[in-house]
């Protein structure tokens, strides 16, 4: 009767100990592994959804930004050269042929709430600005699109679908191996005692 020496690791243990750790490699690497819209880690903040449409129209005296939210149009009039919101304005706005005067809500800034949302398309802007001492036309368009389907299913890539394939075979051969040593363990103790 021999005795192994103490360090050596029991032939049952070495299979098992082979199959935890491919498992736990594997454990590992598959996080990285993780397709597009599979996310791990902090992201930065997005914008919770489309942004809302919009349209600019500039001269050389002024510049007019106008957002679009459902019926409510909201305009933002500045001095061209230096940015600033126009004090003391006069704004008058036609939007796809309709004649429109949007009331001041503070220096520069403009509302106006319509009597139904636009439909999509491209829609031509027409504003008359007016100050103390200047008066300008101002032209844009405000392109309103359909709003995509943000709902659509993840596909997943045969690339993914390769991935876990692999993996899945990958941890049947271990357990297949597993399995062999454990017989062949058994077989050899029956063995030796017969």
């Amino acid at each position: 009767m021999t005795l192994a020496p103490r360090y050596a690791m029991p032939s049952i243990t070495r299979p098992l100990a082979a199959g935890l750790l491919l498992g736990a490699l594997w454990m590992a690497i598959m996080p990285a592994q993780a397709g597009e819209g599979h996310d791990h880690g902090e992201a930065p903040a997005a914008a919770a959804g489309p942004a809302l449409p919009r349209f600019s129209a500039d001269s050389e005296l002024f510049e007019l930004v106008g957002v679009l939210n459902g019926k409510q149009l909201t305009l933002y009039l500045d001095h061209a050269a230096s940015n600033a919101p126009v004090k003391d304005a006069k704004l008058e706005l036609e939007l796809g042929g309709r004649k429109l005067s949007p009331k001041a809500h503070g220096e520069g800034e403009f509302e106006v709430v319509l009597d139904e949302a636009p439909k999509p398309g491209v829609i031509p802007v027409t504003a008359t600005v007016s100050t103390a001492s200047e008066t300008d036309l101002l032209a844009g368009e405000l392109d309103i699109h359909e709003e995509a389907h943000a709902d659509e299913a993840h596909v997943h890539g045969w690339k993914e679908w390769a991935l876990w394939g692999a993996g899945g075979v990958a941890a049947l051969v271990a357990l297949g191996l597993i399995a062999r040593r454990l017989s062949g363990g058994r077989a050899l103790r029956s063995g030796a005692a017969a």
